[in-house]
């Protein structure tokens, strides 16, 4: 059963994935583009599905990218070997890496959680948003 659908995933994701594939067409070095299509072909497969399957796919999509950041970051700063700024850390592939796989855990536990599967049964309720 498919939930509701929420047009602002569905047109982010879309985005995210035409960056992504832009990327790869353009020839950026590295997988770097493939994080943007990865998440964005998450992103929209949970704006169209919804529930709980949506939120374990994105959050297990977020889970890999944040994965590859992190490993990408920790590679950037042995190379860089200096001291970074504050401008630096917030751009960097390692906060965003770690930001990512926490992001990805709690959308995996949210899917989990008996909030959305209580949610999804009644669906009538006023206390009741998902």
């Amino acid at each position: 059963m498919a939930g509701r659908r929420h047009p602002v995933a569905i047109v982010l994701g879309i985005i995210l994935a035409v960056l992504g594939i832009l990327g790869i067409a353009g020839g950026a070095g590295g997988a770097g583009p493939v994080i943007p299509l990865l998440i964005g072909a998450a992103l929209t497969y949970l704006g169209f599905r919804g529930g709980r399957r949506g939120q374990i796919v994105f959050g297990h999509a977020c889970i890999v990218a944040g994965c590859y950041m992190v490993a990408w970051g920790v590679q950037l700063a042995q190379v860089i070997g200096s001291a970074p700024g504050w401008l630096q850390i917030l751009g960097g592939p390692l906060f965003w890496g770690l930001f990512s796989i926490f992001g990805g855990i709690c959308a995996n536990f949210h899917g989990f959680c008996n909030c959305v599967q209580s949610c999804a049964s009644e669906r009538g309720r006023t206390s009741c948003h998902s």
